[in-house]
């Protein structure tokens, strides 16, 4: 494989500036390569910690960082913001929504994923996902609202103050157990109508069992952890519906004004102007070196790449896509050298998850961590992987203070309307149905 131009010249264009965008371009920029990271957001955003800002434990601020910041030491390094709509492969373009197009000689995607309904497109509005921070902020409005609401309106309280999760993964199993201490005591003696403890969290799993991907104890832990913090665990569950007052399980109908969708993720649109094989979940099937089949000048990485290692395919977390992101800027570099590209093989770094205060899970290989010790791996490792000594601080400081306190200092109801809706919700239940 060979690029156009040598190294000080050739033009390398980065498609999203996620984990593993962020490292491939940091490390293609310490060579001196000319390189341009595009992203429809203007900042890097640690997403396993977005459901702590849908919890109101965190600000926007502390989980993300400017990507021109990360970058202006480089001044060969350059960001454009814009929505990439398709890869013309033959001419080597890159198209943006506002019709302009950047030309590359090597190209990496890591445009990353959203949620995915299943094919119930129409479920979203009622049941929002979480993947950006605009998610996480919808999230935490809704959560707060529901208790407002429920303050001014005793009739509906049963169904504003009924949480419904729906998907068991590390994702469902954080915001349930995050909803519950809120209930129990972030905002326990904050209202006078009603009694925030008494609200109910339900986690809604349609396989047999919690974190399917961690072992069977530690998802039995898991389960028994969040039932301690009084979430209602109920697996082989699958919802069939979702609508404006709650969800339905078959025949049963579960009426809650607040829905969270954390069950499943689907590629970004943009690998369908690949013209390429993709996977069930719209994910680019790659070659061992991360390239795509016949251009490897075209390299795909993170939660958009269907990579199988030993027959299973990796799963969607950041270590993978730190990983993809190093080995692609590796590649691409020897293949600036006219140098052969080498394989892509993952070290697993083990996989982790927090239910509550001071309870997680985390496995590596034979390794299993739960209870305390869990959740301080978890502590450890996020902190480690936080970009920004800021954040880490600010992250860090925040989660003393909720621990001695029990207080989560980010309870803001955003949106002009907070005041209309509340209104409105209370004339619509005094309403006959």
């Amino acid at each position: 494989m060979s690029y156009d131009g040598f190294v000080g010249e050739s033009r390398v264009v980065i498609v999203g500036g996620g984990f593993g965008g962020l490292e491939a371009a940091r490390k293609l920029a310490r060579q001196g390569i000319r390189l341009t990271v595009v992203d429809r957001h203007n900042y890097h955003l640690f997403q396993p910690l977005l459901y702590q800002v849908a919890s109101a434990a965190l600000s926007p601020g502390d989980i993300a960082t400017p990507i021109r910041s990360l970058l202006r030491r480089w001044p060969h390094a350059s960001v454009r913001l814009g929505d990439v709509t398709g890869i013309d492969i033959a001419n080597r373009r890159v198209q943006l929504a506002d019709g302009a197009a950047l030309p590359y000689d090597a190209l990496i995607l890591a445009a990353g994923v959203r949620h995915s309904y299943f094919g119930h497109a129409d479920w979203e509005p009622f049941a929002p996902g979480l993947k950006s921070l605009d998610d996480a902020l919808e999230m935490r409005r809704r959560i707060l609202l529901a208790f407002e609401f429920a303050e001014v309106n005793p009739a509906a309280q049963d169904e504003l103050l009924t949480f419904v999760v729906i998907g068991g993964g590390p994702t469902g199993v954080e915001l349930a157990g995050a909803i519950a201490e809120i209930s129990r005591h972030a905002i326990a003696r904050d209202f006078r109508a009603i009694d925030p403890t008494r609200a109910r969290v339900l986690l809604l799993e349609a396989g047999p069992r919690v974190l399917p991907a961690f072992s069977e104890a530690l998802s039995a832990r898991a389960k028994r952890s969040l039932e301690k913090l009084g979430v209602t665990v109920r697996t082989d569950c699958a919802v069939t519906r979702v609508f404006a007052e709650g969800v339905e399980v078959g025949s049963e109908q579960i009426r809650s004004r607040t829905v969270l969708w954390a069950a499943g993720v689907e590629a970004a649109a943009l690998a369908r102007s690949l013209g390429t094989p993709l996977d069930r979940a719209g994910r680019v099937f790659v070659e061992p070196d991360l390239t795509l089949a016949g251009h490897p000048e075209v390299f795909v990485i993170g939660d958009l790449a269907a990579f199988t290692q030993d027959g299973k395919p990796l799963p969607g977390l950041a270590p993978v896509a730190l990983q993809q992101g190093k080995a692609a800027a590796e590649n691409v570099l020897r293949g600036l050298r006219h140098e052969p590209l080498l394989p892509f093989r993952y070290k697993d770094r083990g996989i982790m998850a927090t239910i509550g205060r001071a309870a997680g899970v985390a496995q590596r290989g034979r390794l299993r961590l739960s209870g305390f010790l869990g959740w301080v791996a978890w502590l450890f490792i996020h902190l480690l992987f936080l970009v920004g000594f800021r954040n880490r601080l600010l992250v860090l400081f925040e989660w003393a203070w909720d621990w001695w306190t029990y207080k989560r200092g980010v309870r803001l109801i955003t949106g002009s309307s907070s005041a209309q809706q509340a209104s409105d919700a209370v004339s619509q239940r005094r309403e006959p149905r």
